[in-house]
């Protein structure tokens, strides 16, 4: 996998900076959201956009998207699958995993054994835990044989809805 996190550090020239400000609580809820990043700015809206299209290409930004409330949506059974799948395998089989419609977030993190054998993680949404658990086994019926164990941790609220955030000076 090619995580950003492996890059090399980049500094951001002082203007991606104010828009990566500007822009890390969302993106302004107006029918032309980069002009009016821009008029906040002072610069144009094609500005912004090649900005942000050109930290996008380099790795700053990852993605652009809607982040909703799945509580607000009635998504209220929400579980972090965990799975022991053959390290060989589990590249091709978690990118499958990902694109399950009813994934948000599928990525391989290192083993921590004895305590923690689990390698490819899942969250899974539903209305009802009944029902993240029928998705849970669709999962396990798709990893198949290369799965070892696995477990669910549900959650019980909401942490944390928000990225990184940068600060003046930071």
């Amino acid at each position: 996998m090619n995580e950003v996190a492996d890059r090399v550090p980049e500094t951001l020239d002082p203007v991606d900076r104010r828009i990566v400000t500007a822009t890390q609580a969302g993106l302004p809820l107006v029918p032309a959201p980069y002009a009016e990043i821009g008029r906040w700015l002072g610069l144009t809206e094609a500005e912004v956009i090649a900005r942000m299209e050109a930290m996008q290409a380099r790795g700053v930004i990852r993605r652009i998207a809607v982040a909703p409330n799945h509580y607000a949506l009635g998504m209220t059974a929400n579980g972090m699958s965990v799975w022991d799948v053959d390290d060989a395998r589990a590249s091709a089989l978690g990118q499958r995993v990902g694109a399950l419609p009813y994934v948000t977030h599928c990525y391989l993190r290192p083993r921590a054994r004895p305590m923690w054998p689990y390698n490819l993680f899942a969250m899974l949404h539903g209305s009802t835990r009944e029902e993240v658990e029928a998705k849970r086994q669709d999962v396990a019926a798709l990893l198949g044989d290369a799965c070892a164990a696995s477990d669910i941790l549900y959650s019980t609220r909401i942490l944390k809805k928000t990225g990184l955030r940068l600060r003046d000076g930071d």
